[in-house]
């Protein structure tokens, strides 16, 4: 059965990193004390030891250990040993290369099928839909492959932003750059806003958090769903 927290963000405005998750974070992890933190989104500015530190202050908290797959020389045999799973944000191009590289894809997906823990956070979030074509990263490499692990059956846009009436800028809204993805692909598209996230268990999903989410499906105007919201009740 299915075991995830996908969370569009890290830290929220005001707060310290994933403090806003550490109850979820207790009740998803209360199986294991040992969790495997997969640092490879940070392109750069700070070494996966340093981000597995960091990443592993906030676990400290809910008192648990955190080992980076970086350390292990065979990532993909460390991902079927593990008891559960956190992949934090950066940069989803590099990430999902990485991911492709120690080809750890694959034996990540089965896992969480098979109910391995996970959370992911932005780019570890993004990696949870059916393709990573609507993160809002750079693409600064060429992964082999944008298929990624498909744990929900639709895409995730984390960070999503609304459009203000009263900017100047000139550019794509992010609700401009979904619909453009909706001309060539059918695959649903979930906005998760900073300070929401999905819990999902078995096949049940459902939006947690203060904030709406917005939704988009090919072919229909856009639309907002509450806090609370199973997603296994509507078609996404």
């Amino acid at each position: 059965m299915k075991n995830l927290l996908i969370a569009s963000t890290s830290t929220v405005y005001g707060g310290t990193y994933l403090d806003y998750l550490a109850e979820e974070m207790a009740e998803l992890f209360k199986g294991t004390n040992e969790i495997i933190f997969i640092p490879y989104a940070r392109p750069g500015g700070i070494t996966h030891d340093e981000y597995t530190e960091k990443a592993a202050s906030a676990f400290q908290k809910i008192d648990k250990k955190l080992i980076g797959l970086h350390t292990f020389k065979n990532p993909a045999e460390a991902i079927n040993s593990a008891k559960g799973v956190f992949t934090g944000g950066g940069n989803t191009f590099v990430l999902v290369n990485a991911l492709y590289h120690f080809e750890a894809m694959q034996p990540l997906r089965e896992a969480i099928f098979k109910g391995l823990p996970y959370m992911g956070t932005s780019a570890g979030s993004n990696i949870c839909g059916v393709s990573m074509q609507t993160t809002n990263d750079m693409p600064i490499i060429y992964p082999p492959s944008f298929k990624t692990l498909g744990a929900v059956p639709f895409n995730l846009n984390p960070h999503y932003l609304d459009p203000e009436p009263d900017s100047k800028h000139m550019g794509e809204t992010r609700e401009t750059r979904i619909k453009e993805f909706h001309t060539q692909n059918t695959v649903p598209v979930v906005g998760l806003r900073e300070g929401s996230w999905l819990r999902v268990t078995g096949e049940k999903i459902v939006l947690k958090g203060k904030l709406k989410a917005r939704i988009f499906e090919q072919g229909k105007d856009a639309y907002e769903v509450e806090s609370g919201t199973e997603f296994s009740n509507f078609k996404v």
